[in-house]
């Protein structure tokens, strides 16, 4: 079977196509062949390391955590899936050495879950880092759910940094589908139009003068949580628009590894400050988020493509590495992999 495979860190030219045997399951674990494999932020920083020429944990990585295929094979003691049934996948490559840039991945039965029939393969593919990563941000506040579903945050007011990212675009249609009313930021009116097809119900350019004035009119309590993509850069602006007790959940670095913070002004408003890596985020989370992942889909709640504000970017299998550049470089949209035919 053909794959994608590098064995030292560094950039992009490090992957090369590469030809695997196909893999068996064992007890407890699902063959899939993958149809569709989704690229995020993780995945090239995973590749590129902390400096190139660095060893792997793994003689050979196949990269990318997310994507969606077909059942192919069940091993021993797994009988809640169908050989031939279409699934989505999470955490190919986390602590393993195969991901989903490979035409056949075998995983933990864990981390195969069914797609529901009216989700397309592109919209499998895009679900796990980012829509996990969402619903752990919007359910990290002291008094919120810890899974979501229509009317469990009525009345509350989320604000999405980054509306026009792929987690802000989750975040927003999960919100949404949750009852709340979201803003979200953004750098321009571009983006600004992608957050609202997402749902958003009030956008702001966070580079205004007078952004939080803007926030506090759609806001004037303040809002109750914000799933923060740039605490370094977004950090005055946060302190500005919290309510009392309201958390900010940073799943990023993006503006920087280090912030400086006043400490009085949020020990006044009794902010909370929850910071979210998915890989750790305790396993009880992410089986909440993945049964609330699945019903927004099944409930039409969540949607890709240009028409929801998520525009999709394809490449080949051969060109895994230009995907990876594409999101490295700031790519606005999902970035997809066709692996192989539904």
């Amino acid at each position: 079977m053909k794959a994608i495979a590098h064995s030292l860190t560094g950039d992009s030219d490090v992957l090369h196509l590469v030809e695997l045997p196909v893999p068996e399951p064992g007890p407890g674990e699902v063959r899939v062949r993958v149809v569709v494999s989704g690229v995020n932020p993780t995945d090239w920083k995973s590749r590129r390391g902390s400096a190139p020429g660095q060893a792997l944990a793994f003689p050979e990585v196949v990269p990318n955590q997310d994507g969606a295929g077909v059942v192919e094979a069940l091993g021993e003691g797994v009988d809640t899936l169908r050989v031939g049934q279409r699934v989505w996948l999470w955490e190919a490559a986390w602590q393993r050495a195969n991901g989903t840039a490979e035409e056949e991945v075998v995983l933990p039965r864990g981390h195969v879950v069914a797609l529901p029939d009216n989700a397309s393969m592109d919209l499998g593919a895009s679900l796990g880092v980012p829509a996990i990563t969402a619903h752990r941000c919007l359910t990290v506040a002291e008094e919120f759910p810890a899974r979501l579903s229509p009317g469990a945050l009525v009345g509350r007011t989320i604000l999405v940094a980054g509306g026009a990212g792929a987690v802000g675009h989750a975040a927003i249609q999960l919100a949404k589908w949750a009852g709340a009313i979201v803003i979200a930021t953004v750098s321009g009116e571009a983006k600004g139009d992608l957050a609202r097809l997402a749902g958003a119900d009030h956008v702001v350019n966070y580079n205004d003068e007078d952004a939080s004035s803007s926030i506090r009119t759609f806001a004037p309590q303040g809002v109750d949580l914000v799933v923060e993509v740039s605490f370094g850069v977004n950090q005055g602006l946060d302190k500005e628009v919290c309510a009392p007790g309201a958390t900010v959940a940073v799943y990023a670095t993006n503006g920087g590894d280090e912030v400086t913070l006043r400490v009085r002004d949020h020990m006044t408003r009794n902010t909370r400050l929850q910071f979210v890596l998915l890989y750790t985020v305790p396993m009880a989370a992410k089986n909440e988020a993945i049964a609330a992942v699945t019903a927004a889909v099944v409930d039409g709640a969540l949607t890709i493509g240009p028409h929801s504000g998520l525009p999709i970017i394809r490449f080949d299998l051969e060109r895994t590495g230009d995907a990876h550049d594409r999101v490295e470089g700031g790519a606005v949209g999902k970035v997809l992999i066709d692996v192989s035919d539904e």
